[in-house]
């Protein structure tokens, strides 16, 4: 019996047991990617002199080339850049997921000991985990290839755009390979393998924003720290201009380290145990940890710390490129008009940086909320309600460190920011406090989408996960970074959160906003806690 034996049949028990959630993210993406691409087809259509000055303030813009490699006038390349970022981190997500799932939570779960118990190698199911991953990736690109094919574009840069895409998740199915050997539990693996995604964003952004500018303002080279970064190198395939193949040899290359390097790490530890050693616990629970919320605090501090780690770093960057904003003149400051930017440019340019760092906080709060899910189907909720802990202490504990997190994270990026703009622009007393409130204001926002993880959970406990992750699209792409550029009707961009935090620190901050918001945020959280209090526990056999 080889290692990898019976590793065929996993991987069929593993697509049947996910043979809705897997269809279900590639269709999703596919069909936005038509629905976004169509849409821009259909008016550059109608205005097909607009193309290239559009191009030319995102090109000339350091801020919006965050979102992307730009590279030339085309109505492909202009969809990719505003979508390709967003459907990298979904295609990277779908990967990790997919790959923590069938290794080390079905090992958490007992799962991998029943399957040992058979004719099944050591490595059978690592490898079961990531040929799935593998064959959804290679899925997703065909579907957004086709996607963008059926909204009109040149087949050979739509099948370059849609593996630009997968391949970003290609190389996280091997990182998510790696962490699942390192970390002992599911949370662990998935944080591990999340920062890792962080770090790849932020070295992309930095790659493009400091790249060079070609002399008619419509292409950009991107610097060095692109070229380290898995979301650099799906970029660097250029599709709807040089359409590059071989960098998908750089992602292909780098998967197979991985995976091998996963089955290095898979050979040198015992089952149920990863690489990194688990510290033993102190003989006594301290007084905080046997509060419901000390033991959510103590559970979520290493992935709260992972985050603060990436938002530290992502602050350092944007906060060091402010200088660069401030000499921005002429098109390329268009986009920050939709952020109060046609007095305050650097405001703007904070505003929206802000903006994307709510975002990323939110991700985090919903995460830490699905727990709760989590808590209830995995047992562990069980023995904590066995004690004198009520179901609305519980999800009291969560609620607790979701606001708390939330508010460390979105000091600790304005903190980031501060730091590094202060040191270009001079001065950061009140540099700090500007950014501070405009950092806070971003709180109720991230407080509703939150609120309605909690009815989701409560309301559709088995389809939580799904509707939760649907509802942070929903609220990125209709939302204000995206929303507008889309040409999406202003009540479609009112129904996301976002839409409605004042744009500190480029315009004042208005109480009313905020105050509806926070309300918003109360009814779903009040509605949430009725609907936990009357209905029965979904708790394992």
């Amino acid at each position: 019996m080889s290692g990898v034996t019976g590793w065929s049949r996993l991987a069929l028990l593993a697509l049947r047991r996910d043979r809705v959630t897997l269809p279900a993210w590639v269709l999703g993406m596919s069909v936005f990617l038509a629905a976004t691409t169509a849409m821009f087809d259909t008016s550059y259509a109608d205005h097909p002199e607009l193309l290239e000055p559009d191009t030319r303030i995102v090109v000339e813009n350091p801020g919006m080339r965050v979102l992307g490699l730009v590279t030339g006038p085309s109505v492909g390349g202009y969809a990719l850049h505003r979508d390709a970022l967003v459907l990298a981190v979904l295609a990277a997500m779908m990967g990790i997921l997919a790959v923590v799932r069938h290794t080390r939570q079905a090992e958490e779960l007992g799962r991998s000991e029943l399957v040992a118990a058979g004719a099944t190698g050591r490595y059978a199911s690592l490898a079961a985990a990531v040929v799935v991953a593998l064959v959804a990736e290679v899925a997703l690109a065909v579907g957004l290839g086709t996607a963008l094919l059926v909204a009109g574009q040149p087949v050979a840069g739509s099948f370059v755009g849609g593996a630009s895409i997968a391949l970003v998740g290609m190389v996280f199915t091997g990182v998510a390979a790696v962490t699942a050997q390192l970390a002992s539990t599911t949370r662990g693996a998935t944080g591990a393998a999340a920062a890792v995604l962080g770090v790849s964003f932020a070295l992309a952004a930095l790659g493009n924003m400091v790249g060079t500018v070609d002399s008619a303002a419509l292409r950009v080279t991107s610097a060095w720290p692109a070229w380290v970064s898995p979301i650099g190198w799906g970029q660097q395939m250029r599709p709807f201009a040089d359409d590059l193949w071989w960098p998908l040899g750089l992602a292909a290359g780098a998967t197979a380290v991985l995976v091998t390097l996963a089955g290095v790490l898979a050979a040198r530890r015992d089952v149920g145990r990863g690489m990194w050693p688990e510290q033993p616990g102190a003989g006594r629970a301290g007084p905080t940890l046997v509060r419901p919320a000390g033991l959510v605090w103590r559970l979520q501090r290493g992935p709260l710390l992972g985050w603060a780690v990436g938002l530290l770093g992502t602050g350092l960057i944007f906060g060091a490129l402010s200088e660069r904003i401030g000499g921005l003149e002429g098109a390329a400051t268009q986009w920050y008009e939709s952020f109060g930017g046609a007095t305050d440019l650097l405001g703007a340019y904070w505003a929206s940086m802000l903006q994307i760092a709510g975002t990323a906080v939110a991700i985090y709060v919903v995460a830490l909320l699905l727990r709760l899910r989590h808590d209830e189907a995995g047992g562990v909720l069980e023995p904590v309600l066995g004690t004198a802990v009520t179901r609305l202490r519980w999800l009291g504990a969560y609620a607790v460190n979701a606001v708390v997190g939330a508010t460390l994270l979105m000091l600790l990026f304005a903190t980031a920011m501060v730091v590094a703009g202060g040191q270009a622009l001079g001065g950061t007393r009140a540099l700090a406090r500007e950014l501070a409130g405009a950092a806070l204001v971003q709180l109720p926002a991230i407080a509703v989408l939150g609120a309605a993880v909690v009815v989701v959970v409560t309301v559709l406990p088995r389809w939580a996960t799904g509707v939760a992750w649907g509802l942070v699209v929903l609220c990125v792409f209709v939302g204000p970074m995206f929303g507008p550029s889309l040409g999406l009707p202003s009540w479609v961009v009112d129904l996301s959160p976002f839409s409605h935090v004042p744009n500190a620190p480029a315009v004042d901050i208005s109480q009313g906003p905020l105050l509806g918001l926070g309300l918003v945020a109360a009814l779903l959280a009040a509605a949430g806690v009725v609907v936990l209090r009357r209905r029965n526990l979904v708790l394992p056999a």
